[in-house]
């Protein structure tokens, strides 16, 4: 009786394991693959005139490597600018514009901009998704007297989470950004 448990057992066991690791090749929940964000630009119009502005953050070998540049901005002061954020994946050729996704998944994504002491302007919402919530692609910056400081931009993915009281510390963390900016 002995030997009749054993190659049993081993052939439940073999049967069990084979059983377990066949899978269905079908995923039932699609995935939303992460984009390589490697450029980040802000494009600054000031409203009655002067020149445009931008700023930009690049990284284009990604996270770790070479480090990334930042160029910042200078500011009119007492001056209102129309801004609209770029995102992008330069390790492709031609580059991918990943804001045409942001946009499209609004009701996932939202830009926060945190303006540190000192730095005299205010950032203003000026789109919104199918919730009416904010995305932040396209933004007010109104500018008071001269200051330096930073602007700091964070692209949240809040899938399942975005809501009219969402935060900064709502959701995963696609890009983070600090601008140098100079009103002046």
């Amino acid at each position: 009786m002995k030997s009749f448990l054993k190659p049993s057992l081993a052939i439940l066991f073999a049967a069990s394991v084979f059983l377990t690791s066949c899978s269905n090749d079908e995923d039932p929940v699609p995935t939303n693959e992460e984009e390589l964000i490697t450029t980040l630009q802000l494009t600054m119009v000031p409203q009655g005139g002067g020149t445009t502005v931008t700023a930009t953050y690049r990284d284009l070998d990604g996270d770790g490597g070479a480090a990334p540049t930042v160029t910042g901005a200078t500011l009119a002061a007492n001056k209102t600018y129309e801004v609209t954020v770029q995102v992008l994946d330069e390790s492709k050729n031609p580059a991918e514009d990943i804001t045409e996704e942001v946009e499209e998944e609004g009701d996932e994504h939202q830009f926060f901009y945190v303006v540190s002491n000192g730095l005299n302007l205010t950032v203003a919402y000026n789109d919104t998704d199918s919730n009416n919530r904010p995305i932040g692609i396209h933004t007010r910056i109104t500018t008071a007297a001269a200051s330096t400081g930073n602007l700091q931009v964070v692209l949240k993915h809040q899938p399942n989470q975005k809501s009219a009281t969402s935060t900064i510390n709502t959701g995963e963390t696609d890009a983070e950004v600090t601008f140098p900016i100079t009103v002046q």
